[in-house]
């Protein structure tokens, strides 16, 4: 097993770098933007589909209300995502272009959403649009015409390709000038790809891409397929790259496409065939976050016999219910921990071939919703099937499996714990009796001198006295602070951020000190980053601290980053976490003082 490990070790610095390929941060970031569009769409696409189940038929004008919310909004997602993309693309652009110049984000944004309409959408003879590809069928154009708009940009800003007006035009209108010929090259591209499309095919340019990846979509949805996407998130995560980011990039496009056409598919009384969906992943294969981690903390809690694991599974199980397993992750710790790899990568693919099988033989609805992924998994896939029975029979059988993986090695760890926390304890119970005996020494002293012991005690009762006992509440432990201190936490999704964040917010109040806490997702930060005056990096993006750092010395914000263990006990702890925050403080603010003092 160390064998693996060290394998895995060696090549850490290339998966690192393919976790930070820009290309694939602008893709889940640009996903992560319209994700409040996919999961306030999905309510009224299940407010008209969930209904007639129970045999109740709405009234058509509410019907119809329903399916406009869905189709101006789910039915825009790859408008909105070209968009997005591009707008998450030029953010890392903007870091590697030397010098004062940058691309500007709004306008790329702008360029992608209407080279996304070139490449596309199709018109009638008549000149209406066909609306086919506006959603997630035009997801692979939206990519494209992200990255080819933002490389133009880069391209125009960095030879310098504008048009340059005089110092007293307003900054805003000079800006507009510049990026006329970026704005313009960029759709001429797209044009050219539509034209060179249709005069091929004669269809749009996303028709012809889904033709030539249908293989590999096919092989994708496939047993083999889906086992290794399966083993490949999972193995990436034990590494401590996140997963996700790596490997679903790639399969983005089948992934929503797959579930709009199990949903149409239902819709127009055919069976919803497609396992290879979004929610199939975060309630399947994901079942409890990235390893199948759901069951790992009910073994911990009930089944196991050291501190350690049992306070771990106490305080990571209703996090993992909601797909939030960081804690879990790096408290016990899974991460690199030679005991968990094989439960780790091989639960998620035994889950995604059974759940699998259960659609292609035994008739469960492929997943029809995009729902949230933090939804627990037996609630999601009862609901994400139209609350079909035998998706329960599904979870109960998954949950059982995963029981059985993960038991065995589990007990391995638990034992290796106890004999540790065997040897600790024994440790204690002789530094207490050597404390036991040094007291009465220490007691025998003070009677052979009881004046001076007299005299001690009433010196020690005179200082308690004079100096009042800080209570909880009170901020006198801390450095004091003239201004509020916006501290903004990262990590790949949002969720781990939010619950140190949510310490920090606690802790702030409870010791009334003036700090203001924010969480978000590494990518997603770029607009928001001026706002605050110290970011902390999660353990799962920490990779991506040299990358920030240029970004945050530019705007004179703090930096740092976090490692696994520590960061689950700042979480736990609201006071621990304070301190960590005042403690990077201090240290700035006397690395800032030691260079005023060099330069007087």
């Amino acid at each position: 097993m160390q064998f693996i490990i060290d394998k895995l070790e060696k090549h850490q610095k290339f998966f690192d770098k393919i976790s930070k390929n820009i290309y694939l941060m602008a893709i889940k970031d640009g996903f992560l933007a319209a994700m409040p569009i996919i999961l306030f769409s999905s309510v009224f696409i299940m407010l008209t589909s969930i209904p007639p189940l129970f045999h109740v038929t709405l009234p058509v004008g509410l019907n119809d209300w329903f399916n406009k919310i869905y189709n101006y909004t789910m039915g825009f997602v790859g408008f909105y995502v070209a968009g997005t993309t591009a707008r998450a693309l030029t953010g890392s652009m903007n870091q590697r272009i030397k010098g004062s110049r940058f691309i500007n984000a709004t306008s790329t944004q702008m360029a992608s959403m209407a080279g996304f309409m070139l490449l596309a959408i199709g018109q009638t003879k008549s000149g209406a649009f066909i609306g086919d590809y506006f959603g997630t069928k035009g997801i692979l154009s939206a990519f494209v015409s992200a990255f080819l708009s933002v490389a133009i940009y880069k391209y125009c800003v960095e030879k310098d390709i504008t048009i340059k007006m005089p110092k007293e035009v307003p900054g805003a209108i000079s800006q507009a000038f510049r990026d006329i010929f970026p704005f313009s090259f960029s759709i001429i591209a797209m044009g050219l790809i539509d034209v060179a499309a249709r005069a091929w095919l004669n269809v749009p340019f996303s028709e012809i891409i889904a033709t030539l990846i249908a293989p590999l979509f096919k092989g994708a949805e496939s047993y083999v397929g889906m086992a290794i996407i399966w083993f490949l998130i999972p193995l990436f995560w034990f590494m401590g790259i996140h997963g996700p980011s790596v490997v679903k990039p790639a399969i983005t496009a089948a992934l929503y496409g797959n579930t709009t056409a199990n949903l149409a598919l239902l819709k127009a009384g055919h069976f919803p065939f497609h396992s290879l969906t979004e929610n199939f992943g975060n309630y399947i294969g994901e079942l409890g976050g990235t390893g199948a981690t759901f069951v790992v903390p009910f073994i911990f809690m009930f089944l196991m016999k050291s501190k350690q694991l049992k306070a771990i599974g106490k305080a990571s199980f209703i996090p993992v219910m909601f797909a939030v397993n960081e804690p879990l992750l790096f408290g016990a710790p899974i991460i690199l921990n030679p005991y968990f790899f094989i439960p780790f990568v091989l639960a998620p693919v035994v889950n995604v071939l059974i759940g699998k099988f259960f659609i292609d033989v035994l008739g469960m609805h492929g997943f029809l919703y995009i729902l949230s992924w933090a939804l627990p998994g037996p609630i999601g896939a009862f609901f994400d099937t139209n609350f079909q029975p035998i998706s329960l029979l599904l979870m109960v059988l998954l949950l059982t499996l995963d029981t059985l993986i993960y038991l065995p090695f589990c007990r391995a760890y638990d034992a290796s714990l106890v004999k540790q926390e065997a040897a600790v304890d024994a440790e204690d119970d002789a530094t207490a009796t050597d404390g036991v005996e040094l007291a009465g020494a220490t007691a025998g002293a003070a009677v052979a001198a009881p004046e001076a012991a007299t005299t001690d005690t009433k010196s020690n009762d005179t200082k308690a006295t004079d100096t009042p006992a800080s209570t909880d509440s009170d901020s006198s432990d801390f450095m004091k602070l003239d201004h509020q201190v916006r501290v903004l936490v990262l990590c790949a999704g949002g969720g781990t951020s939010e619950q140190l964040a949510n310490a920090l917010t606690d802790g702030a109040k409870q010791y009334n000190v003036p700090i203001m806490a924010s969480a978000g997702a590494y990518g997603s930060h770029h607009d928001i980053l001026p706002n605050f005056d110290l970011v902390v990096l999660a353990p799962q993006v920490r990779t991506y601290y040299d990358d920030l750092k240029a970004d945050t010395d530019r705007l004179g914000i703090q930096l740092v980053a976090t490692k696994g263990q520590q960061y689950i006990a700042l979480t736990r702890d609201s006071k621990k976490a304070l301190d960590f925050v005042m403690e990077n403080l201090k240290k700035n603010d006397d690395s800032d003082s030691d260079t005023a003092t060099s330069t007087n």
